[in-house]
């Protein structure tokens, strides 16, 4: 629980030490053998946690360099090739063996560690978005492109440098303490989050259809994302922490006509207007009251001229749910109320209801298995409990194959402001790399140490 106190790190390492899980029963030995044993344990994690944060302060102005070079330089989804190359070749020197092309332009780096053990995965996403950015930064963004046949500005407006440039400042800590690592460490650069242009695949599902997954095959995956606090805190929600993200394609047909003579049409907007309001009941009047989701129309296009009735009418929305029940009965719903409405009218109706990411789920058992590291390491006041977002993240798809533990990573810098997640006022300060890089070594270093240990 979010409650538990710094204490929780040494009642772990006390139950490795003496061979048992936390999740288990009680052990069977001496406690009082395995006191000195304990007492050790905790020393050797002091010692490491100090030398994590000796390597992170001696690195942090590389990586922090590293963050401004791919914050001026945003590639859209499948389009990272820069952002990839900057990766593959900083990964490279650190003598980790690297992947390139996966999924289009993702990039996938396995560090073996000195010491047999397990397998964890830590994921970063690399893509930008289609916003001009509007920040005072001294390496702000200037690149514009062609995209949907408009030219865009485009711009790290969600953050997606800061996750890059963490990971590898985490890659390069690990690597200087590599002979201690007890296993493996599978490090997942990660193209088209933000989704793949039109008529591509791309992403979190590509990458795992291509393999990303096996060969090695991780026990677990770990990732984080920025999050309007400020810097030094994080945040999880345990279980649900981000929606399933759908998007639906409403068509209604019905006969055009005049606008001074109604009753020769089957007017599609009024079976539109009609099909707005019904659908608000599916949230209000289908689903539990205590079940969270969203239910959004954010289009609506129809007509060419103030005095015609068209012949069809189009919608587009999205829809955000926690649990597959609710998504699935949201879209059978949905269509169940097109018809009654287009039957009633005399027209017709298309759904094309698309599934996109799934919601992403912390696995409980890892979570509260992980919780005191992040206390230990940022302090019992740093770390806080979060409501699950309704926004969306493909990071799902990877806690779909193997546990996931996902956090929220505070980015405003006492005494400045950011404009919110995919806006050009949107600002990440550099100070929180750092942070973050303190954070995620010392989460896949307890991780890896306490499988190991429990086997």
């Amino acid at each position: 629980m979010l409650t538990t106190r710094r204490t929780t790190s040494c009642l772990l390492l006390l139950f490795f030490a003496l061979g048992a899980s936390p999740f288990s029963g009680p052990a069977h030995k001496d406690p009082s053998a395995a006191i000195p044993h304990a007492t050790a344990a905790i020393e050797r994690q002091e010692d490491r946690d100090n030398r994590i944060a000796a390597a992170v302060e001696k690195l942090s102005p590389i990586i922090i360099e590293m963050r401004h070079r791919i914050h001026q330089n945003p590639e859209l989804g499948n389009r990272e090739l820069e952002t990839a190359a900057l990766v593959a070749d900083h990964l490279r020197s650190l003598g980790i063996v690297v992947q390139t092309g996966v999924a289009h332009t993702g990039v996938v780096g396995v560090l073996v560690g000195g010491r047999p053990g397990p397998v964890v995965a830590v994921r970063a996403d690399m893509d930008a978005l289609p916003v001009t950015e509007d920040t005072p930064y001294p390496f702000k963004s200037t690149v514009r492109t062609t995209y949907l046949g408009q030219e865009v500005g485009v711009s790290h407006a969600c953050g997606h440098d800061i996750h890059t440039a963490v990971q590898l400042g985490v890659a390069s800590v690990l690597a200087e303490m590599r002979d201690e690592i007890p296993g493996t460490v599978k490090f997942i650069f990660q193209p088209a989050e933000e989704g793949a242009p039109p008529g591509e695949e791309g992403g979190a599902s590509l990458m795992i259809a291509e393999g990303v997954l096996e060969d090695p095959r991780p026990s677990a995956i770990f990732g984080l994302h920025t999050g309007a606090m400020r810097v030094g805190i994080v945040g999880l929600a345990i279980g649900p922490a981000y929606a399933a993200v759908d998007h639906f394609y409403i068509t209604i047909s019905g006969k055009q006509a005049h606008g001074a003579y109604p009753h020769m049409s089957v007017d599609p907007v009024v079976m539109a207007a009609q099909a707005v309001t019904a659908i608000q009941t599916i949230r209000s009047r289908n689903l539990p009251p205590l079940e969270p989701s969203v239910i959004t129309i954010g289009m609506i296009h129809g007509g060419e001229r103030f005095n015609i009735i068209p012949a069809e009418v189009r919608m587009e929305g999205t829809v955000r749910t926690y649990n597959e029940f609710v998504r699935s009965s949201v879209e059978d719903r949905m269509g169940e109320i097109l018809d009654g409405v287009t039957l009633a009218g005399g027209g017709s109706f298309e759904l094309k209801y698309d599934r996109g990411s799934p919601a992403t789920i912390n696995d409980p058992e890892l979570a509260e298995m992980m919780l005191p590291t992040l206390r230990r390491v940022l302090g019992d006041l740093n770390v806080e409990n979060q409501e699950p977002a309704t926004a969306g993240e493909d990071f799902a798809f990877f806690a779909n194959e193997v546990p996931g533990f996902y956090f929220s990573l505070g980015m405003i810098k006492p005494g400045t402001t950011s404009g919110g997640h995919h806006t050009p006022t949107f600002q990440a300060d550099d100070s929180s790399i750092p942070v973050g890089m303190r954070a995620m070594t010392a989460l896949l270093f307890d991780y890896l140490e306490s499988v190991a240990a429990a086997h």
